[in-house]
């Protein structure tokens, strides 16, 4: 009666081989489906302020201000004065 050592080997070579081949094209996949959702997300946000009441782009320059809340104004004056 023959050992079964070398079919444990080949079956266990083959097994590790396919499992490498089948990890590799799952990842490839999968990355290409995360990569085509994360960029999918980072479309810009438009701003209801940037259009029309048809919808349409605003072709005008948008400026844009931005208010500071720490300013105080007892700051300005010196107490020796």
């Amino acid at each position: 009666m023959e050992s079964a050592t070398p079919y444990i080997l080949f079956f266990c070579g083959a097994g590790i081989i396919g499992s490498f081949f089948i990890g590799l094209m799952v990842g490839w996949f999968g990355n290409d489906l995360v990569y085509a959702f994360l960029n999918k997300a980072k479309q810009p946000v438009m701003h209801p302020e940037m259009f029309d009441q048809n919808g349409n782009m605003l072709p005008d320059e948008i400026l844009a201000v931005r208010f500071e809340n720490d300013y105080e104004p007892d700051e300005d004056y010196d107490d020796n004065e």
